[in-house]
């Protein structure tokens, strides 16, 4: 199995001083199958336990080692995907205590939020063991207000492409916020793997949505919330559109029609 890895060190620099490394441990050599069987990874490793360990400590430093918790962060992530289902397990646990830990903000009111962040955008790419986290953290309480962590989260459940979060991305599109609408939107466009029928469905939330801000602007031009909403909610939905149907178009009006004519049809074999 062969998974991308993205390095998260650089996500938000949270001082000048260089990470810490990660504590220094022997791979565990991988288990080698023959090419027409599933890959089997060695369980339980100690260095995980170890690193997990670490990350635990830092992260109770109230922001102080908040840098090398984000450098273990970063070795999980590329340990992660020749991990057993026990480590798995215990890596996206670990990640997720991280945010119920708290930070201070400063005099402006911005917190200190790197340890989420990276812990977020790392959990996108841990699925299936990640998605209830993720889910779990979307709206939370004790990160609602960070309206960028956030988007983090939610574009993190849109790369797990899991059915799970369907209904939490489609619910958002009906949110106060339009960064958060604009973020459901976009995650919603990484389900176009899915089959015709589903996929169908996702595209109309995403149409109704766009139609509902059209209408309000239309019938008052003047409707400045409006204005803005479909400035931020426009572009990610019709990307996401694109995305689900194969079509490209842009006018809300002209997506609606074309919706109308096709709604019907296989969209995997039918064009236009």
């Amino acid at each position: 199995m062969v998974a991308l890895c993205i390095s998260v060190l650089a996500l938000v620099p949270l001082s000048t001083a260089p990470p810490a490394p990660a504590p220094a441990s022997p791979v565990a050599p991988l288990a080698i199958q023959d090419e027409d069987e599933e890959e089997e990874f060695v369980d339980k490793r100690p260095e995980i336990k170890e690193q997990l360990a670490a990350l635990a400590g830092h992260i109770k430093k109230r922001g102080k080692q908040d840098v090398e918790a984000i450098a273990v962060i970063d070795a999980l992530l590329q340990e992660f995907p020749r991990s057993g289902p026990k480590d798995r397990a215990s890596i996206v646990k670990g990640l997720d205590a991280c945010f119920k830990q708290k930070r201070q903000e400063t005099s402006e009111g911005v917190r200190d939020n790197g340890l989420f962040r990276a812990a977020a955008v790392c959990l996108g790419q841990m699925a299936p063991e990640s998605v209830k986290p993720l889910i779990g953290w979307i709206g939370h309480k004790s990160h609602r207000k960070d309206l960028t962590l956030q988007r983090d989260l939610i574009l993190s459940l849109g790369k797990t492409k899991h059915e799970d979060g369907l209904k939490t991305l489609t619910k958002l599109l009906n949110d106060d916020q339009p960064l958060i609408q604009a973020a459901g939107a976009e995650a919603l466009g990484e389900y176009e793997g899915i089959e015709v029928k589903d996929r169908k469905e996702v595209f109309h939330e995403l149409l109704k949505c766009l139609m509902r801000v059209r209408a309000k602007i239309d019938q008052d031009p003047n409707d400045i919330i409006e204005h803005d909403r479909w400035n931020v909610i426009s572009a990610p939905i019709v990307t996401s559109l694109q995305r689900l149907s194969g079509h490209n178009e842009y006018d809300a009006f002209k997506w609606e029609a074309w919706w109308n004519n096709n709604k019907k049809k296989d969209w995997d074999e039918d064009e236009g």
